[in-house]
Formats: C-alpha cells, sequence, structure tokens
C-alpha cells in the first residue's frame, strides 16, 4: 500500500492524473470498438465469400481473423482500464483479453511483412522463386505463424498466469497473477515481440525500398507508352507500408525506453509519462482494424468488385423503398 501511494503522489506530482488516464484510454477503446466492429463484421463476410487463388489473398483472409480477434477484444480492455472495474474483470483482461489482443497484433505485424514479401515479389522479382507464388506455401505459411505465436506466446502467458491477485494493488494486479516462472515468461514474450517486429520492420522497408526504384521506373516508362493504369497500381501498394508505419512504429520505438524505465524501477516523471505515450502509442496500433480494410478496398480486386455489388444492392433497395412509398402515397390519395 505505501509502494502505491507513493508511486500515486508520484504521478500526481508529475502532473499526471491517473484515474484521468485510464477513463481517457477507456473511452477512447469504446470510441473505437463500433466503426471496428462494423468495418471488420462487413470485411470478414466478404471475405468468407471469396475463395483464395493468389496468395496475396490468402494472407488478405488471415489478416481480416487477427483485425476481428483484435476488435473483440476493445470492450473488455475499455472495461478494465477504468478505475473503479472489479478485480474479476481485471483478471479476466489480465489472462485472456489482453494475451489474444497483443496474439493479434503480433499476427497482423507478420502478415503486414508476409503481404510486403508477395507484393515485392510479385511487382519487382515476378519470375523470382517458384515457392513463394505457390498457394499451398502461402497457406502453410500463414498457419505455421498462428501456430507460433499462440505455442510460444499465448498459450503459455495464459498458463502462468494463473495466481490469486487479491492482495495486489489494481496497477499491479496483471503482474501479481503471473508465477514465477510466468514472470521470468514474460520477458521472453516481451523480446520475442520485439524480434518479430523488428525483423518484419527491416524487411519491410527493404521490400518497399526495391519497390520504389520499380515506381520510378515505371513512372519513367509511362511518360513515353502512357502506362498509367499500371503505375497508379504499384503506388497503391505503398498503403501497406503507411498503415504499418502508422500504426505500429510509434509503439515499438516508445516500447524501448518504456522498457528500460521498468527495468531500472525509477521513481522519476520520465516513467509514468512514458506510459502515457505509450498507452496512446498502443490504441494508435489498434486503429489498424479500421485502416487495413483500406488494404483489402485498394489492393484487391475481387474485394473491391464484392464490396461495391453490396453498395449497388443497398441502392437498389433504398430507391426499392422508395417507390414503393411512392405507390402507398398515391394508393392513400385515391
Amino acid at each position: 500500500m505505501m509502494n502505491e501511494s507513493r508511486n500515486a503522489t508520484s504521478a500526481l506530482n508529475c502532473g499526471i492524473d491517473e484515474r484521468a488516464r485510464a477513463t481517457a484510454m477507456s473511452i477512447l477503446y469504446f470510441l473505437l470498438f463500433p466503426p471496428a466492429l462494423l468495418l471488420n463484421v462487413l470485411v470478414a463476410w466478404i471475405s468468407i465469400h471469396l475463395k483464395a487463388k493468389t496468395t496475396f489473398m490468402v494472407y488478405l483472409k488471415h489478416l481480416v481473423a487477427a483485425d476481428l480477434l483484435m476488435t473483440l477484444t476493445f470492450p473488455v480492455r475499455a472495461a478494465s482500464e477504468l478505475p473503479g472495474a472489479s478485480q474479476g474483470l481485471l483478471a479476466f483482461a489480465c489472462r485472456f483479453s489482453h494475451v489474444f489482443f497483443y496474439l493479434a497484433m503480433n499476427m497482423s505485424i507478420i502478415l503486414m511483412g508476409l503481404i510486403s514479401l508477395d507484393r515485392f515479389f510479385k511487382i519487382v522479382q515476378p519470375g523470382g522463386i517458384v515457392l513463394c507464388h505457390k498457394l499451398c506455401f502461402s497457406k502453410v505459411l500463414a498457419a505455421s505463424s498462428w501456430l507460433l505465436v499462440i505455442g510460444f506466446n499465448t498459450l503459455p502467458v495464459i498458463l502462468t498466469t494463473n495466481q490469486d491477485p487479491r492482495n495486489s494493488s489494481h496497477r499491479e494486479i496483471c503482474m501479481a497473477m503471473k508465477s514465477e516462472i510466468g514472470l521470468l515468461w514474460h520477458e521472453v514474450v516481451i523480446m520475442f515481440a520485439k524480434v518479430i517486429f523488428w525483423v518484419v520492420c527491416i524487411v519491410v522497408m527493404l521490400c518497399y525500398i526495391c519497390i520504389t526504384k520499380k515506381v520510378v521506373e515505371s513512372y519513367r516508362r509511362s511518360r513515353s507508352n502512357n502506362d498509367q493504369t499500371n503505375r497508379k497500381a504499384k503506388l497503391r501498394v505503398f498503403l501497406i507500408l503507411l498503415v504499418f508505419l502508422i500504426c505500429y512504429v510509434p509503439y515499438h520505438v516508445v516500447r524501448i525506453p518504456y522498457t528500460l524505465h521498468q527495468i531500472k524501477k525509477n521513481d522519476t516523471c520520465v516513467r509514468p509519462m512514458l506510459k502515457v505515450v505509450k498507452d496512446v502509442a498502443l490504441w494508435l496500433s489498434a486503429t489498424n482494424v479500421c485502416l487495413d480494410p483500406l488494404i483489402y478496398f485498394f489492393l484487391c480486386k475481387a474485394f473491391r468488385q464484392r464490396f461495391l455489388e453490396i453498395s449497388e444492392l443497398k441502392r437498389v433497395f433504398k430507391s426499392f423503398g422508395k417507390n414503393a412509398e411512392a405507390c402507398q402515397s398515391s394508393d392513400t390519395s385515391l
């Protein structure tokens, strides 16, 4: 209790109100949930009705699954952030909801890397490694990624977060629920997530450096042979890079100094300030569930066509409804 009051006093002296921070983060996740759920249910419905005929479509379908999984964790994360959250809800969030949130995030990062590699081979080296163009290989690779993250990260964390949290403070409940092995595995999981991100980040950057060179060459050719359509198609590929930079880079950059201050356990004003920045950056990472549909729409022709078909059907139903109302009004006037 003394440590808790000292931390609260330290945060207060630094000008950071812990209750205001928690409430603000809760509101942000609650606001993000409705549009994210609407978008991802629609995207999931469309993807179910599309056949995976290309490697790109295989990775997109898995990305849709990861986005939907992350979206479903938002209500619990938002409710658990509230200052008056019950201990049972906090325990459930620590053991399950937060774990699935990070599972979805890690899978989204991996799939972004696989999509970037797929675009690299299709645009820069269309006649390159034959195995990378095989549909079966892409399915095995995506499924293996899920098994790796679940087996190495998700399941061990759930199994080792099994302690009684009743004597712990509100802020430290997640760490208090971990066994001795769980505390050690927590450090391994953090390192695992960092390695995944920075390896994928390097892969994505290298892929888009090569793609940029190809786009520049295509732009020069388009001046002479009027190949504008092909050049625009290549430019759309940079949406993947844009989403990756906006959603994931800020969080993983902030995570480095935040983790260092956690290890040092300094009671300075830097730590609570870094926590606020880290929480905002984590929420920004969560917004990928609303930005990823842009990738599906602009880079997947089959998805775009199905989406436009649905939009056209809505217009038909609307016009049918208006005509029906007009007929009813004309009948009553007679």
